[in-house]
């Protein structure tokens, strides 16, 4: 079938992609030469009608090119793989016309199409054009196809015909043009030779030399470049995406004759994007490993909410706020499958308090992060939130006043804080049981405006437990000439909930040792709950402690936040396995610490005074801060059942296909079903693009602990760490002191948990720990950990027990290897990696 322009309009589908753009144009001020396609399905009168479409192009010469559907596609461009020819004399445009549709069986398009993993092609439609005879020919990109910059188009040209740039024959000049027609950049090309048009030649072209002192004139004139940078423009306009075109200059007229998209740019980040710097350092600990799109959509929100509202109960001005409104859902970030901080989202929000460039160093601490943010990135956070001095004076005079304030009624607001959280959950979990879809997504609405929405208590307590830990550990330094002893005078500080389930355990497998047989049961793997239950059941002591711990802390688990994870209550084995395995087994010697107290004595009067002050809040608020985050368990515990119970309902009203994929959807999409804004007929679709959005990043590489992006994460192949590579052969480790104490013994590297057994005696070497953990903390002699921070759980619950214990040491769990004998110290943060052979010598 034979389309002309004048009606391919109404044969888009038929056109294949290189027609079909032609077509597309065809309503513009974009000059193209005359053409008609000629697709693969015969017609009778096809043999009396080609004569006349060739006729109707009035012209001596044509272009036959292929307009294949797969070609110049936004997927791949197949560029090169099927037929064209050039300068093509009209009584050959048939067999020409025959060539390019039968290129779709080359050997080389056969081969590429396995390559690219692409569909199988069919015969291309040919696309006939007129065959200018250019005086300039090139491409040019509407986007820089190389750096990825979105903000500067490229020409490419040379004298003649372009198809000697595009089988690689010739060099040409070259300019990148930014957005205001600036030519920021030109290299031109030295011509020894000149390709001209030439009918006679395959190519298309012949060579002539060029005399020396035209040989490094340019091509094109600065205005001629731009009128090209604006055609590629126009074109990117025109097709909604950035778009690469062959063009030509005949006459003096600039002529389009291809434009299709640029399909490499979906994997190549624009450097002019706004940078990001991706950390895990301490939110790993909460959101570790693959975390569903219903947890990552619940947490971003509590983030969003909570820190808006942080800002709002420290006076920062409304105009601040407002000022930064797009940070506050920005947070955090779900890159292949994995929660992240956007540091730079968290400086921006610190930086609209007092005092930035002392209080990052506290917020660092606090979060564990590895490396400083670059001062320059620093110095641009705190620049855009200066005013004028005046302002600036008011507005730190209010948030000085509300920070006195919120201080000064700490204590009656946690108060408050506990009643009304006692208050939201007084509903008995079980009744959620017999609630509606509609009952309870109200039922989480409540939780989140009565709670989620006023986090204020442990927001404030999270904020002077980061400024007192920095400001107690900067006078340890300063005043007593000690940097690490504010780990020991914070040794068990008493009333911290955390520091019970372990406690507990210990208590539990005392009481399990009075039965040999129980004691097995318990730690042999190999029986199931259910026998283990029933054998406890013979001790009643035991498992009345039993039963008591999972009623007060069955909503703690390994990943606690996530609200995929099964809680203690849903899956007891690893506290079953760890209590027989504790009590078949001596519990580990508490080492001795040297406490600092007697430091303090040394100071004068006046400077012991305002120490002692500083410990005190520093002992109450890193306290409150763990027992708060105890509540959050809970609070999360609860939103854990509503959704469980809402997949129910939506599994039986056929909306997915089992209850446990509601994980898979986000927050909105929930409770968009029952409030209107969801297409709930849409949810299986959704579950399944995101499970294969999962398993695909679970397949795929874990990105590193620390990276940075500029512009939209998913155009990088891979992410490259920032942080210094791990050397694998070292014999010395170091990481930040949490607890001191030394210890020598063996470690073991635990990389999942949830059947790990560790010896009394062992160290437990980890990746990070959350409160699910503390099944693990009873017999172990000393803990390391590779990401944390001073007022992480690992390093508060270690205090608390007395747990030598160092954190934030980079790459121990790829360096340790279970078995290997470590020497250890918690109060300088040092790790002596014994040889095994010196250690075995030592042993005989």
């Amino acid at each position: 079938m034979i389309i002309t322009q004048q009606n391919a309009k109404a044969h888009l589908g038929r056109l294949g992609g290189k027609a079909a753009s032609l077509a597309e144009l065809a309503e513009t001020d974009i000059l193209i030469p005359d053409w008609f396609a000629v697709t693969t399905d015969y017609q009778p009168d096809f043999d009396a009608a080609l004569p006349q479409a060739i006729g109707g192009l009035d012209a001596d010469f044509f272009a036959v090119r292929s307009s294949a559907a797969c070609e110049d596609g936004k997927a791949h461009s197949f560029a090169g793989q099927f037929e064209s020819y050039l300068y093509v004399p009209i009584e050959k445009v048939p067999q020409r016309i025959k060539d390019v549709q039968s290129s779709h069986q080359s050997e080389h398009l056969k081969s590429y199409q396995e390559n690219q993993n692409s569909e199988k092609a069919t015969a291309p439609t040919a696309l006939v054009q007129v065959m200018l005879t250019p005086d300039v020919s090139g491409v040019a990109f509407s986007v820089d196809p190389v750096t990825g910059n979105r903000q500067r188009a490229v020409v490419s040209a040379l004298w003649g015909t372009g198809s000697a740039l595009v089988s690689g024959d010739a060099d040409a000049d070259q300019w990148k043009v930014d957005p205001d027609d600036i030519i920021i950049e030109s290299k031109i090309a030295h011509k020894s030779i000149l390709h001209i048009p030439s009918p006679s030649s395959s190519t298309g072209y012949t060579t002539i030399e060029v005399p020396s002192d035209q040989q490094d004139i340019p091509c094109l004139s600065e205005a001629q470049v731009r009128d090209v940078a604006e055609l590629a423009r126009k074109c990117a306009a025109h097709f909604g995406c950035p778009q690469d075109i062959e063009w030509a200059y005949s006459k003096g007229k600039l002529y389009l004759l291809q434009s299709r998209p640029i399909t490499t740019l979906n994997l190549l980040p624009d450097p002019t994007d706004p940078l990001t710097i991706w950390d895990n350092s301490n939110i790993a600990e909460s959101y570790s490993g693959i975390t569903s799109p219903l947890t990552f959509s619940f947490a971003k929100r509590i983030y969003e909410h909570v820190y808006r509202e942080f800002c709002g109960l420290l006076n920062v001005p409304q105009r601040k706020i407002r000022d930064n409104d797009d940070v506050f859902p920005q947070m955090l970030g779900h890159i292949n499958g994995r929660v992240y901080y956007n540091l730079i989202s968290w400086y921006r929000v610190l930086a609209m308090l007092p005092g930035f460039k002392i209080n990052r160093s506290f917020m660092e601490q606090m979060m564990g992060v590895k490396e400083p943010m670059p001062e320059e990135i620093v110095e641009r956070i705190a620049s855009a939130n200066k005013t004028n001095r005046l302002r600036d004076g008011v507005d730190l005079a209010g948030t000085m006043m509300g920070l006195g304030l919120r201080h000064f009624g700490l204590k009656r607001q946690i108060n408050k804080f506990y009643k009304r959280l006692n208050s939201a959950l007084d509903i008995d979990s079980k009744s959620l049981t017999s609630m509606s879809l509609s009952e309870l997504s109200e039922h989480y609405r409540t939780l989140e405006n009565q709670l989620l929405k006023h986090w204020d208590a442990p927001l404030v307590n999270d904020f002077f437990a980061m400024i007192y830990y920095g400001v107690l550990r900067k006078k340890c330094e300063k005043w007593l000439d000690d940097a690490s002893l504010q780990n020991e005078l914070l040794l068990d500080s008493g009333d911290i909930i955390s520091a019970e389930p372990p406690r507990r355990i210990t208590e539990m497998a005392q009481l399990a040792k009075k039965d040999k047989d129980v004691c097995r049961l318990l730690a042999n793997p190999e029986h199931s709950v259910r026998e283990k239950l029933k054998a406890m059941e013979k001790m009643p002591a035991l498992h009345e402690m039993y039963e008591q711990y999972v009623k007060d802390f069955g909503d703690r688990c390994l990943e606690e936040l996530k609200l995929e994870s099964p809680t203690v209550e849903d899956s007891p084995s690893s506290l079953l396995n760890s209590i027989g395995m504790l009590a078949m087994n001596p519990s580990r010697h508490t080492p001795p610490v040297t406490r600092g107290p007697s430091k303090i004595e040394q100071l004068s009067w006046l400077k012991k005074v305002r120490f002692n002050w500083i410990l005190k809040q520093t002992r109450n608020r890193v306290r409150d801060r763990e027992n708060l985050r105890f509540e959050r368990t809970r609070l999360f515990g609860r939103v854990r059942k509503i959704m469980v119970e809402i997949g129910k309902r939506l599994h039986a009203d056929y909306l997915i296909d089992q209850p446990e994929d509601v994980f898979l959807l986000k927050l909105d999409d929930i409770l968009g079903v029952t409030d209107g804004s969801t297409d709930a007929h849409s949810l299986r679709d959704i579950v399944e693009a995101r499970r294969s959005s999962l398993e695909k990043a679970i397949a795929g590489p874990v990105p590193p602990d620390r990276f940075e992006t500029r512009g939209p994460a998913h155009r990088y192949r891979e992410f490259k760490t920032t942080l210094k590579e791990p050397d694998l052969s070292a014999t010395d480790l170091e990481g930040t002191p949490a607890c001191p104490g030394s210890v020598k013994g063996r470690v073991r590297v635990v990389t999942n948990p949830r059947n790990a057994t560790l010896l009394p005696g062992e160290i437990l070497v980890a990746q990070q720990t959350d409160p699910g953990w503390v099944v693990l903390f009873p017999p172990a002699a000393g803990l390391l950990v590779e990401r944390g921070s001073l007022l992480s759980h690992s390093a508060i619950v270690a205090r608390e027990l007395n747990l030598p214990c160092i954190v934030s040491i980079p790459h121990v769990t790829k360096v340790l290897k279970t078995g290997d004998m470590v020497e250890m110290n918690g109060r300088t943060g040092a790790i002596r990696i014994i040889k095994m052979e010196e250690t075995l010598k030592k042993e005989e």
